[in-house]
């Protein structure tokens, strides 16, 4: 993984039995290197479907956002049951999600996708995880280290944190 955000959707949806690839390097290029790279892509067999995501926190404007994020987006939807995910048809759903530190509630479209803030996704991943309980009756699997904090954090071990 690239980074720590990355880590944590990686684990996150790896948790959940999704299978997860992170940092797909797609379209090669004739004189070497890639068109460009897809960060996170899941694949949920239980929904099924595919997410898509590119989380980043840059401090770009909304312009120029758009035209690189227009570009990853474009590769994914190109790539990802050519080169990520060849077993899935086809015709399961993609999700695509842009992951910034800020939206605004008119930027919630993006490019044809989904742009979400920070505190959005991780208040999604909070909900999940605080309904495991306490860590110490029903602590999340020790190789998932970002969720358990979450979980130890939000939960506590044996008492309520509050």
């Amino acid at each position: 993984m690239a980074n720590h955000f990355e880590t944590l959707i990686y684990q996150f949806y790896d948790w959940q039995g999704c299978v997860v690839k992170c940092n797909i390097r797609v379209a090669r290029l004739e004189p070497g290197g890639y068109a460009g790279e897809l960060d996170v892509v899941v694949y949920d067999p239980k929904v099924p479907e595919v997410i898509h995501y590119e989380p980043s926190l840059d401090g770009d404007s909304w312009a120029e956002r758009e035209r690189r994020y227009k570009k990853k987006f474009e590769l994914g939807r190109m790539h990802i049951f050519k080169d990520v995910f060849p077993w899935v048809s086809s015709r399961t759903p993609i999700r695509q999600i842009a992951v910034f530190n800020n939206v605004p509630v008119n930027r919630k479209d993006f490019v044809g996708a989904e742009a979400k803030s920070i505190e959005d996704l991780v208040k999604e991943m909070k909900d999940k995880i605080g309904a495991c309980g306490y860590v110490g009756e029903n602590a999340i699997p020790e190789k998932y280290d970002l969720l358990r904090t979450i979980q130890l954090v939000i939960c506590g071990y044996y008492t309520d944190p509050k």
